[in-house]
């Protein structure tokens, strides 16, 4: 660890424990990212239907299989979008300034949708919300973790509690936008999202005053000599993306892969420039190292998780039994399941892993046990195959595995990210685990595009059997991670 890091003070003294023992700041970040993912999620349990329900149903009539990977490809463009919200906080202003400007961008995105009919809205509040949704989140995530010092032992279970939070959001967001979506047409499930967003700004604009100086800190500023330059690299890149969509060189049909592409380019980049920046000592490089096997668990752990908004949200709406006592319930409210058992169970891992403190398991065993019950979700599945419809109960069991496998991995992912981070490279380090987030989330579009309901097994058996032969080799090199890791769990 730089000498610079290691002589700062935390973040927050450890007797701060205002909020269910845990910094009073986190409160404010809890709020933001709740309300954020009220928005987001609402919006997303209803896209799917939106692109691919006929019109007489309100949608765009896009075939199936192709709006299932445009659905996993802007998923993957949120999470790719990270890597600028974090190079914006770690360069030029500040995590907080980025965080309350992509809040802005998100609520103008839910209000294209909503008012802008066709494609057109579509395209234009896909783009504005992905762009700002990733720079909410790679920030969101970083202050989080300033917030505590290197051997605080709260940081994960702070990262459970903030998990629940946005966990809260994702559970009531479908279940209002998904009814909206059934009683009164799509675009007004959209307006609830941008209703959702602009409650979120609302409490934390009032309480922006009050955040801490580590809040407004660029970490790495860029020297003004150096603006000119990146600003025409930016415009470079802004070209280049014109052209190959003018040209027809990236379209619907690819988009998904070329994605999935730029997420592994950037990422390659990503590694390459903090294990060559000066600024990063060999301490600091070795642990990077030791965070490349956890990325590669992610975006596999992540290709799986993520089919809760591609395969299993077709699932939902086709092949489950979704009576309720003579009444039908909306597709979307399927997507509430997970968040149910998030905020039941998030405490109950927080709280486990303060109480073992230095006896709980490392993040690579951890991120192994997550991967491990996802592929054994996919095998749930293998009893159900075949004609008739799916009861709601085994779905439900199935997402409770989903649920347990998120919390082994996802909270663990962004708080060793935090921990294992270079100074010079906080917030892109966080952009780095994203862009994990991001891979896995696009292959799930793919993926989904694979599964063929005149013949389920295969692609049930494929899907969980390659996530359990992963996970047991990441449990088999956890002893040399964990030595990579130079004392970081």
């Amino acid at each position: 660890m730089s000498t610079t890091h290691l002589s700062d003070p935390p973040a927050s003294k450890p007797g701060d424990t205002s909020f269910f023992g845990q910094p009073k700041m986190l409160a404010s970040l809890f709020s933001v990212e709740m309300w954020e993912r009220f928005s987001f999620y609402g919006m997303q349990g209803i896209l799917l239907y939106y692109m691919y329900f006929t019109a007489a149903q309100g949608g765009l009539e896009i075939e199936q299989g192709l709006a299932a990977s445009l659905v996993g490809a802007y998923g993957g463009g949120v999470y790719l979008s990270t890597i600028l919200g974090a190079w914006l906080a770690d360069r030029l202003f500040g995590s907080e300034k980025v965080l309350f400007g992509s809040a802005l961008m998100i609520m103008a995105g839910h209000i294209a949708l909503a008012l802008v009919p066709g494609i057109p809205g579509l395209v234009a509040g896909l783009v504005l919300v992905g762009v700002g949704s990733g720079g909410l989140k790679a920030n969101a995530t970083a202050l989080v973790g300033s917030l505590y010092g290197e051997k605080d032992e709260r940081r994960d279970a702070g990262f459970s509690i903030f998990y629940m939070g946005i966990n809260a959001g994702a559970l009531i967001g479908p279940l209002v936008t998904g009814w909206l979506q059934v009683s009164q047409g799509f675009h007004w499930g959209f307006g609830a999202a941008a209703v959702g967003m602009a409650v979120g700004l609302a409490i934390y604009g009032a309480g922006r005053k009050n955040l801490p100086e580590e809040a407004h800190r660029v970490h790495n500023p860029l020297p003004a000599a150096e603006r000119t330059k990146y600003a025409l690299i930016f415009a470079g890149f802004t070209v280049v993306i014109a052209v190959l969509l003018a040209t027809g060189a990236v379209n619907a049909g690819n988009l998904a892969l070329s994605m999935a592409y730029a997420a592994i380019g950037a990422s390659v980049l990503y590694f390459a420039l903090i294990f060559s920046s000066k600024k990063v000592n060999g301490t600091e490089r070795r642990r990077v190292g030791a965070f490349i096997p956890l990325y590669i668990a992610s975006a596999a752990f992540w290709a799986l998780f993520q089919q809760q908004f591609t395969f299993i949200a077709v699932y939902s709406q086709e092949k489950l039994d979704r009576n309720l006592f003579g009444w039908e319930m909306p597709a979307a409210w399927v997507q509430s399941i997970n968040p149910v058992f998030i905020i039941i169970f998030a405490g109950v891992l927080a709280a486990l892993w303060t109480r073992l403190g230095s006896r709980q398991p490392g993040s690579a065993m951890k991120f192994s046990v997550g991967l491990f019950v996802m592929g054994l979700a996919f095998l749930a599945f293998i009893p159900l195959a075949g004609e008739g419809k799916t009861p709601l109960l085994a779905l439900v069991g199935i997402l409770f595995l989903f649920t347990l496998a998120e919390l082994f991995l996802s909270p663990i992912g962004l708080s060793v990210t935090t921990k294992l981070a270079p100074e010079a490279f906080r917030t892109q380090m966080v952009a780095l685990f994203f862009l994990s987030v991001s891979l896995g989330t696009t292959l799930a579009g793919i993926l989904a595009g694979l599964y063929n309901p005149n013949d389920e097994l295969p692609y049930f058996i494929g899907v969980g059997g390659t996530a359990i032969i992963l996970a047991v080799g990441l449990a088999a090199a956890s002893p040399a991670i964990k030595k990579l890791m130079g004392g970081v769990r």
